[in-house]
């Protein structure tokens, strides 16, 4: 069901109509009792006339209606739909037309959950929530969604926590109505999904031999160092779910990122080590160049003629002053070189 616009009468009009119409009646009714007083039975009519206009008269006024900026109202007539108010402004329409919204007592917000039971706030605040009736107008304003933090194994098996939010709005207030039962609660539900299908391919960092593209080549796709691009196929995949429900989802970010509690410390010592590893080799590295530079500038030099045995011993003390955590301590040797 597609969306289509109401052509409703405007509210002011109708409103002085109605406010006229009321005190008419009223005045009949003072007039018929004044005709029958005088025992003029032409007064049984306007009487008659007045005590029902104001009997029924307050059901027109059911039928005004005032649209904020943003905002829109699904109108139903005896279980057909009509039409959706979307402009903002004051209008009338048919007084038994009902508004449908079922997710209007749904709070999504930036919450820890859909339901608002589940929504931690103080006494203040849901005193508020509570006080307050909830509209059936439906929200055209790009709204967040910040779902609960999910536990999901990466593609090499490791359970993480991750957590997104979503930026989205209604599009079709036909369709996000009248397609699915709640478009809130359908909207959470399919990030859900969304998240864990898309987590599913991707390592937490950097593994070699892993195709997270899908295109039968391994690449260096991960979770924390393609954090934009996850975050996009995420959106697009939720996009693809939410279609039919007239959503149109904006934005996703990933808000939340960390290796699970029962393997964190674990991996902070691989990854803490594999730091070390990477670090010793590139000054083992640097050493070994600088070693070589060192032989080849006294053999250009002729400063000091070495044989083997004496150039290992030199190369071995270069590569531990070089390599070593600590300054060295020099010895001066006054002796012979031999």
């Amino acid at each position: 069901m597609k969306e289509k616009a109401l052509k409703a009468k405007p509210g002011m009009a109708m409103l002085i109509l109605f406010i006229v119409l009321y005190i008419a009646a009223i005045f009949l009714v003072i007039l018929g009792g004044i005709l029958l007083e005088h025992k003029n039975n032409i007064g049984i009519l306007p009487l008659v006339v007045g005590i029902i206009w104001v009997t029924i008269g307050i059901i027109p006024f059911f039928g005004l209606k005032i649209i904020n900026p943003q905002e829109a109202l699904v109108l139903t007539l005896f279980g057909k739909y009509t039409g959706t108010l979307k402009e903002p402004g004051f209008f009338y329409v048919n007084p038994f037309s009902s508004a449908v919204n079922p997710a209007y007592k749904t709070r999504l917000g930036q919450s820890d959950d859909v339901s608002i039971e589940h929504v931690s706030v103080n006494n203040t605040e849901r005193a508020s929530m509570q006080s307050s009736p909830a509209s059936k107008k439906i929200s055209l304003k790009i709204m967040t969604l910040n779902n609960r933090k999910q536990k999901i194994n990466d593609v090499l098996g490791n359970p993480i926590e991750i957590g997104v939010a979503v930026i989205w709005k209604v599009t079709d207030t036909a369709k996000a109505v009248f397609n699915v039962d709640n478009f809130k609660e359908y909207l959470s539900l399919q990030c859900d999904g969304a998240l864990r299908n898309i987590v599913q391919i991707y390592p937490y960092d950097v593994n070699p031999g892993i195709d997270t593209s899908g295109d039968g080549e391994p690449d260096e796709g991960s979770l924390r160092g393609s954090s934009k691009l996850v975050a996009e196929r995420i959106r697009s995949e939720i996009q693809d779910k939410v279609d039919e429900a007239g959503l149109e989802i904006l934005e996703t970010r990933i808000t939340h990122l960390a290796y699970s509690s029962e393997i964190a410390s674990v991996m902070l010592q691989r990854q803490q080590a594999s730091a070390i590893i990477d670090a010793r080799k590139m000054i083992v590295d640097g050493a070994v160049g600088m070693v070589e530079m060192a032989l080849e500038k006294l053999n250009e030099n002729d400063v000091v003629k070495l044989d083997e045995e004496r150039k290992a011993a030199m190369v071995s003390n270069l590569l531990v002053v070089l390599c070593g955590n600590r300054e060295a301590q020099p010895i001066v040797n006054s002796g012979s070189l031999y």
